[in-house]
């Protein structure tokens, strides 16, 4: 949105907008740069968060599995929703204080009948950095109705780093 939608002219209540602020007056690139940010601007509106990354595959490898991370004194807690997959299905690796979930969800069916799908079939990777130093060899991964949770446990030295700050007022 720029700052002329703001301004309440324009063609639908009959004004006009001032001589002074038409673009045939200003400078023709700025006028073209505006142009082509406007045009990128409709285009992109619609994709919303589905937006694939740059250099990634689709949009399934996006953002996807969903993830939702809690952060408690003692432990961190992953919670990935995957539905539609088996827990052979899922890998779950940490390394140098980054936690990757990856695998792969297969369609069940040929594609001979299908006319219409929004389902998401392929590969994934998600790639979590925790910030924080954890017991590796303390590490629980439990799946139940298709939504994985990864416990961390922190180590000593991670929670005892952790320092209040009184807020003032």
């Amino acid at each position: 949105m720029s700052v002329r939608d703001l301004i309440p002219w324009g063609r639908a209540n009959g004004n006009q907008v001032p001589s002074g602020l038409r673009d045939d007056n200003r400078d023709p690139f700025l006028s073209l740069h505006r142009e082509v940010n406007r045009l990128f601007d409709d285009v992109f509106r619609g994709f919303g968060s589905g937006l694939p990354t740059f250099g990634s595959g689709s949009a399934f490898s996006a953002g996807w599995p969903r993830i939702e991370i809690s952060d408690a004194d003692k432990e961190i807690k992953v919670t990935a929703e995957v539905p539609g997959l088996e827990e052979t299905d899922i890998e779950v690796l940490l390394n140098d204080g980054v936690l990757t979930l990856k695998g792969e969800k297969r369609s069940e069916s040929e594609d001979k009948g299908r006319n219409f799908s929004e389902r998401y079939y392929g590969r994934f990777e998600r790639r979590i950095p925790l910030g924080v130093e954890v017991k590796d060899d303390q590490v629980d991964a439990r799946f139940k109705n298709g939504v994985l949770t990864v416990t961390l446990p922190k180590s000593e030295k991670a929670q005892s780093q952790v320092k209040r700050i009184a807020i003032k007022s």
